[in-house]
């Protein structure tokens, strides 16, 4: 390579033959672009396939009745059936449960649904049989949704309560076909099919949520708000600061400036930076509050709780990212992106429930942020702030993650101060 005409420097060309040039930005947006299309897509291409203990309720409410000369209650028998059906995947998780406490398990967002069998239902199943020309109601189960887990959470469990309710249907129906068949009992054509597939399937929301809540999705894209806050909001003080303290070039368009280099620490620089992330974290969340809630109208109550959330959730990422760009240095951005973004947005549960994510993503939910967050937010959003519906746990994974990215922060950046790791000094000019 020709060397470099010093009178007006490198040309492009020049630069751009030079393989050092290339060697670190490939291999980053390679890196980058690998994970990214592994992590994101890795939880989201076939959830049906990874179904895993799917909670949904089953309730027997059916008070039971005299059928062919004997009382019986086919509530119990077909409860007790699904229940203890073959699941060698383990795709579901049963729960058979009373009326109220399955409405108190719904209303705290540990069931996805509810398979109910009503109290009149081994009557309306004996009526069956009442003289020709009389037309009996059918038998009635009931599928009990619950939007506010979010909407694909809430259509999988219907569409598996469904499913199940309709094989019952049908088991039952193979019974009253043979019991009329060894009856005697003249059946007509229209009888036959009723007895062969008696249950109709109703489906009715088992605790509803506003209709300016994206369909159980609102909680999810306010938590992203707050997560993009918290870490945009730190790297953007973080090249703030080192502008201000002219260890960074700042330039605009073809204008640039360089500040003389003012001599602080690195855990001093931290505790800048950390508090500034504190002070702003109340700017973006009441702003997040005022356009979601004031101008969009978004559905939500417990405002003062809300807000309280709000602003310690962001302020916990934002302390996160000054604790991991002081551990990094330049790389640290990168790292911050997929510790908050790029592992938490497929881990979080918040569009795909954790029951239908590969087991490595079900790991992750255990400590990612965002899953954390947006198990807070969709409590206090949706289950009438309930502590048993995620926001305990939210409240103590905000404490933990702030404690350890204090200590992280203040630990690495007290060991680069003690071995004598200052940041490049130099004048301005």
């Amino acid at each position: 390579m020709k060397p470099f005409d010093r009178s007006y420097g490198a040309t492009a060309r020049q630069v751009l033959g030079n393989p050092k040039i290339w060697i670190i930005p490939t291999v980053l947006v390679g890196v980058v672009s690998f994970l990214l299309s592994l992590f994101y897509m890795g939880g989201i291409l076939n959830p049906r396939a990874d179904l895993h203990r799917l909670p949904i309720g089953l309730v027997n409410a059916d008070r039971g009745a005299v059928l062919n000369g004997r009382q019986e209650n086919l509530g119990a028998r077909i409860t007790a059936g699904i229940a203890g059906a073959p699941d060698p995947d383990d795709r579901t998780n049963w729960e058979v449960l009373s009326p109220a406490a399955a409405q108190e398990r719904l209303a705290s967002n540990q069931l996805y649904g509810v398979l109910e069998v009503p109290a009149d239902f081994t009557a309306s199943v004996a009526a069956l049989g009442t003289p020709a020309g009389q037309s009996p109601p059918r038998p009635v189960m009931r599928v009990l949704t619950n939007p506010g887990s979010g909407s694909l959470a809430s259509s999988f469990a219907s569409s598996v309560a469904q499913q199940a309710a309709h094989q019952a249907s049908l088991q039952l129906g193979k019974q009253l076909t043979a019991t009329a068949a060894s009856a005697g009992t003249p059946v007509s054509s229209a009888a036959a099919l009723l007895l062969a597939d008696p249950v109709t399937v109703t489906t009715e929301v088992g605790h509803p949520i506003g209709s300016h809540s994206g369909l159980g999705l609102s909680a999810f894209y306010y938590t992203l708000l707050l997560v993009l806050a918290g870490f945009l909001g730190g790297n953007i003080i973080g090249n703030g600061v080192d502008v201000g303290l002219g260890y960074a070039d700042n330039e605009l368009g073809p204008w640039h400036t360089r500040r003389p280099t003012i001599p602080i620490t690195r855990t001093r620089t931290f505790v800048v930076k950390s508090v500034m992330s504190l002070a702003l974290a109340v700017l973006t969340s009441g702003l997040i509050m005022a356009v979601t809630i004031g101008i969009l109208d978004m559905d939500a109550g417990h405002l003062p709780l809300l807000f309280l959330f709000s602003f310690c959730a962001s302020a916990a990422v934002g302390l996160g990212v000054q604790a991991i760009n002081a551990t990094f240095g330049g790389i640290g951005q990168l790292v911050s992106m997929f510790v908050f973004i790029v592992l938490a947005l497929p881990s979080s549960g918040a569009t795909i429930p954790l029951q239908a994510l590969p087991t490595f993503y079900r790991f992750l939910a255990h400590f990612e942020p965002m899953r954390q967050l947006s198990d807070g937010i969709r409590a206090i959003l949706y289950f009438d702030a309930r502590a048993d519906a995620g926001l305990s746990r939210a409240w103590t994974m905000i404490g933990v993650g702030t404690v350890l990215a204090l200590l992280l922060g203040f630990g690495m950046s007290a060991y680069y101060d003690r071995k004598g790791l200052r940041r490049l000094m130099r004048d301005a000019s």
